[in-house]
């Protein structure tokens, strides 16, 4: 389960994300933090990149068993009007995530949005600065320095894309590429029980294509997405989950960016 609410020309003001992400205002800090753990919730950090121009426009939190809804992983997803630029069909943002348990650090990831089909990609570390803040001292002009840190380099973003949408792959090289998607997701692409070839069915028509970028955006919405189907076992018809847990979709997003370069760099 997650919440979640867009409004991408005006951004989201607070009590729209108040009202769907609780623990962007967060009042203390999980029964699980350290003596350490200095506590400043999100809603604070959110003002500070307010005040140097950055706009949420984007946000959700994670269902969670192991700590209240306040304290929940969450993401926003904020742009700049420095960078209303596009990138073939996508929008580059700067991603912020944070939880109030424990269990993570202010983090900081580029990101781009895909209006085409509401769908937000994370650029993997490898190839793009992240930043990571720890919950100590007043993390608020740490957090702002990282975000036009990353800002300013958004814009190198646009060369890769423009190669990804220029670079056509073959037939069997797309076909391993999705091979190596499932199994970052399920481990082992044979005992999953799904074909990796189902990942290339483009959902739009502006995803046909066997370019990087085209067959790189149609996998990710496949394997996150969910809906693809299956035989169990026990020979029912299954279909996959949506990947709604924000560590799993970081993880999967980032996963997908590498192994998209890489075939990139291997054209």
């Amino acid at each position: 389960m997650y919440s979640q609410s867009t409004h991408y020309s005006l951004g989201l003001d607070d009590s729209q994300l108040q009202g769907q992400v609780p623990a962007i205002f967060a009042t203390d800090a999980g029964p699980r933090t350290s003596a350490h753990y200095t506590f400043i919730p999100t809603h604070r950090v959110i003002q500070g990149l307010r005040d140097a121009g950055f706009v949420p426009v984007q946000a959700r939190q994670s269902g969670t068993r192991k700590s209240s809804p306040g304290h929940a992983r969450h993401i926003v997803r904020l742009r700049t009007p420095r960078f209303e630029l596009t990138l073939e069909d996508a929008i580059p943002e700067v991603v912020l995530l944070n939880s109030h348990d424990g269990s993570s650090a202010y983090e900081l990831r580029a990101g781009l949005f895909r209006p085409v089909c509401t769908n937000g990609l994370m650029v993997s570390l490898g190839d793009f600065v992240s930043v990571r803040i720890a919950h100590r001292g007043d993390v608020v002009e740490r957090v702002v320095d990282g975000a036009l840190e990353i800002s300013e380099r958004l814009s190198g973003l646009s060369e890769v894309v423009r190669r990804m949408a220029g670079t056509e792959l073959t037939e069997p090289v797309r076909e391993a590429f999705a091979r190596e998607a499932l199994e970052l997701r399920y481990g082992d692409a044979l005992e999953s029980g799904y074909r990796w070839t189902r990942l290339l069915n483009a959902r739009r028509a502006a995803d046909i294509g066997a370019d990087v970028w085209r067959t790189y955006n149609t996998i990710q919405e496949n394997l996150l997405g969910g809906g693809l189907l299956r035989r169990s076992p026990s020979g029912r018809m299954t279909q996959s989950r949506r990947i709604t847990a924000i560590r799993e979709d970081v993880r999967l997003n980032a996963g997908l960016w590498d192994i998209a370069t890489r075939y990139l760099a291997a054209a």
